[in-house]
């Protein structure tokens, strides 16, 4: 019994890292996920044009319409706890029909970082949507 409650304890703590990490706007669906550039293998940072470091990181951010791989307009801006403003720089990704949106930002500390992200979609409406992440750089 001691066993099976702490496997359920196990499995509840690890829920949250599961959550998607999605935000809709209307028919609109935008995954995002933001993560160590160093976590990439050297051959897909080649193939995408991302630099690995123990002190960058990667945004990804994919654009569904109705369900469906859509091209956008992405822009974004990432902030530190100083308030120091950086503006992401995305550079488009086609593979095989999914279409992904990548920038890099630098993380040289433990820290939290903020996003504000605005997608359009067509000459649709501009979304914007903020999140904030704490990163831990690789030792």
């Amino acid at each position: 019994m001691r066993r099976f409650v702490l496997f359920l304890c196990a499995l509840c703590l690890a829920l949250p890292a599961l959550a998607e990490r999605k935000i809709s706007f209307g028919e609109l669906d935008v995954h995002y996920s933001a993560f160590n550039s160093s976590f990439l293998q050297p051959e897909i940072a080649t193939a995408t044009g991302l630099t690995r470091s123990k002190t960058q990181g990667v945004l990804n951010i994919a654009v569904l319409k109705g369900g469906k791989a859509s091209t956008a307009k992405v822009s974004g801006q990432v902030t530190d706890l100083l308030g120091k403003i950086r503006t992401l720089s995305f550079k488009e990704v086609n593979d095989s029909g999914a279409i992904y949106y990548l920038a890099q930002f630098p993380m040289d500390q433990q820290e939290v970082l903020r996003f504000a992200i605005q997608v359009q979609a067509g000459e649709g409406a501009v979304n914007s949507f903020d999140f904030s992440q704490e990163f831990f750089p690789d030792p």
